[in-house]
């Protein structure tokens, strides 16, 4: 999912580019007032977690790959998809700059695919689930794919803007992989949110005595 560079044309990518430093800024913003001494190790674990995820690509086609986000995972635990942002856009940086994973010129719409359509995707599917299942683990499962899935189709549609490949074999492509990898995605944030759950749920910003399909 990781766009490289050459894939997406300067112009369009100043565009995503300024999409996503509003974004950016934004989650600045959140991190400024949210993150506490207590907060700062979960962040760094659930970047060093969703750097690691991220590592594993399966080749889809035409040069692109598939792989976990996170965006999710981060929403959800810390509580806002302000939290994805920042953290998916530290991963990024870091992938991009020092691994050559992702392009710099493209990076903006990577940020915001990842960070922004998976973090919110994520979080509020979470919250709109909870809401009608009351069941943390069913809920977590399903906004996790969703927020997988369709940060790869955002992808597709980019690229296909771009020119890099036809509309229908990218969409195609791109969401038959992530919808398999997503189920792969549901199932450890599920399994990540209940071993939160049971060791720190003091750090989980959603309330827990209120839904069940939690580990005991």
């Amino acid at each position: 999912m990781h766009i490289p560079d050459g894939f997406i044309p300067i112009p369009q990518g100043i565009v995503y580019w300024v999409i996503a430093l509003v974004f950016i800024a934004l989650a600045l913003r959140w991190a400024k007032n949210e993150m506490t001494d207590e907060k700062i190790p979960l962040i760094a674990v659930l970047a060093a977690a969703i750097f690691a995820l991220q590592s594993f690509n399966i080749p889809v086609s035409m040069g692109t790959s598939g792989h976990l986000v996170g965006g999710a995972l981060a929403a959800i635990v810390l509580g806002s998809p302000f939290a994805a942002v920042f953290i998916l856009t530290l991963v990024l940086i870091v992938q991009g700059v020092l691994f050559g994973d992702g392009g710099i010129t493209v990076m903006g719409a990577n940020i915001i695919n990842m960070g922004v359509i998976g973090g919110f995707g994520g979080f509020y599917g979470f919250k709109g689930l909870m809401a009608a299942t009351k069941n943390i683990s069913i809920s977590a499962f399903i906004a996790a794919w969703l927020a997988c899935l369709v940060p790869a189709l955002a992808a597709a549609v980019e690229l296909s803007l771009a020119g890099s490949f036809p509309f229908e074999v990218g969409m195609i492509a791109m969401g038959a992989y992530h919808a398999a990898i997503g189920i792969i995605e549901g199932l450890v944030t599920v399994i990540a949110i209940n071993l939160i759950l049971r060791v720190r749920p003091d750090m989980v910003d959603f309330s827990r005595p209120a839904a069940s399909g939690v580990v005991s």
